[in-house]
């Protein structure tokens, strides 16, 4: 997903995308060795730096 498609996300849609990409990453990683895809859980870890990041930037705005 692209940075400029999260900044126009709610926050309640920023917050439920990384709680999202959290449940993918804690799938993953419970799944077989052999059938696990590193592409996936890295997607999801970029995903969730960024929406966080965006959830960090409105909340320093508002106390600005």
């Amino acid at each position: 997903m692209k940075f400029q498609d999260l900044q126009k996300k709610s926050d309640a849609e920023l917050t439920e995308l990384v709680e999202q990409s959290r449940d993918t990453i804690r799938a993953e990683r419970f799944k077989d060795r052999f059938s696990r895809k590193a592409s996936v859980i890295q997607n999801a870890k970029k995903d969730i730096a960024q929406a966080l990041t965006e959830i960090t930037n409105r909340r320093n705005q508002k106390t600005n």
